[in-house]
């Protein structure tokens, strides 16, 4: 786990004024690759497709906004261990990160609130507030040296079993399904046009919501 870290956070390149890792390259390929695919789903429309995405909108919702937010980073309610897992299951969906990773990245966030030591801070500018600091990780855990604040969350065998594989939920588990059961226009409109509406929902939001 230690060399794979160090192999993602090593910097790889520099442009745009820092250097750049091989994360911040597969978050910003990633992200530029889902929104390009959106521009495909227009001409693979079918209404089961689109209620696909309907409810992957609503269920990647829940699973940030209810299990990530409110029940793992604020602890604002307790549910069954299963019921909470399966919200953060919904969560990793989203492709926002693992629960581990969000959770800390959003607790200090409101230890530092609009400091330069906030995780999104804006006194960084607009852009790196709303969504640059999600392509700079080594900004981003340089600034607080690694997940220290997640010691609830690592100390239990589901959540770091969900931070070393949550591309391959989303990305592999998923889009494999959906294109089994669905073709390409549940794949276009489930897991890409589903997944960019959550992005943008999110982005809408104060980065403190």
């Amino acid at each position: 786990m230690g060399l794979m870290v160090n192999i993602v956070m090593t910097p790889c390149g520099e442009f745009w004024g820092r250097k750049w890792n091989l994360l911040d390259i597969v978050t910003a390929v990633v992200f530029f690759s889902l929104h390009c695919l959106c521009v495909m789903a227009p001409f693979h429309f079918t209404w089961p497709a689109f209620w696909v995405a309907c409810a992957l909108y609503l269920v990647t919702g829940l699973g940030v906004t209810l299990s990530f937010h409110r029940n793992l980073a604020h602890k604002s309610f307790r549910i069954p261990k299963w019921l909470e897992y399966l919200f953060a299951y919904f969560g990793v969906l989203s492709l926002q990160g693992s629960p581990i990773e969000w959770v800390s990245s959003h607790r200090y966030h409101h230890q530092f609130t609009d400091t330069e030591k906030d995780v999104h801070s804006p006194l960084q500018g607009f852009w790196f507030s709303h969504m640059g600091w999600i392509l700079d990780s080594g900004s981003r855990f340089g600034k607080y040296g690694g997940l220290k604040n997640v010691e609830d969350l690592k100390r239990q065998p589901f959540y770091r079993f969900l931070h070393r594989t949550f591309l391959l939920h989303s990305i592999v588990l998923l889009g494999s399904l959906l294109y089994v059961v669905g073709g390409f226009p549940f794949l276009a409109w489930g897991l890409v046009v589903g997944i960019v509406c959550t992005w943008r929902r999110m982005a809408q939001q104060s980065p403190c919501f």
